[in-house]
């Protein structure tokens, strides 16, 4: 039987893709919209996920989203996103959002997240994707937390369907 396929995370990763922020991006406390940022990380991690796959892919959860500081206006967003990990066909990609300032170069991190994507096949069924190889000591201290968050994210859904009987909503 052949090895599975595997790709490094440089493979499919996305480094320090750049938004710059309008005052359409603003919220009424005049920071950064938090649902903006979340949609431009969800629509980076489907490439990370679908360059990684070579399949369509979709969001299948996103947590641990935590704000750690607020985007202001006149700040440059700048996106990074890589894969964490893969299992069978699902995949967890890691969003780190910082805000810069484009006239001191100073940046702040102001958002972290994990996004799970499940690769499909022409059927729209699930297909196994290749293995994560990671390159750095880094990726590898993501792969292995991953597995950790994985573990919580079954655990919690054994929990809640065995809570009520139905399956988690």
């Amino acid at each position: 039987m052949a090895d599975k396929p595997s790709k490094p995370v440089s493979a499919s990763a996305i480094e320090k893709h750049v938004y710059k922020v309008f005052p359409n991006d603003m919220n009424s406390h005049d920071t950064v919209f938090g649902g903006m940022i979340m949609a431009k990380c969800d629509r980076l991690a489907l490439v990370v996920a679908e360059r990684h796959s070579a399949h369509v892919c979709v969001t299948a959860a996103v947590d641990s989203i935590h704000f750690r500081a607020p985007a202001k206006g006149n700040d440059t967003l700048l996106f990074s996103l890589s894969l964490n990990r893969s299992w069978g066909s699902s995949m967890e990609i890691g969003a780190r959002v910082e805000a810069e300032n484009s006239y001191t170069g100073d940046t702040r991190h102001i958002l972290s997240a994990f996004f799970t994507f499940v690769a499909l096949d022409e059927h729209d069924s699930p297909v196994e994707v290749p293995d994560v190889v990671p390159e750095t000591e880094e990726q590898r201290r993501r792969f292995k937390n991953a597995q950790i968050r994985r573990e919580g994210r079954l655990a919690t859904r054994k929990q809640l369907s065995s809570a009520d009987g139905k399956s988690p909503d």
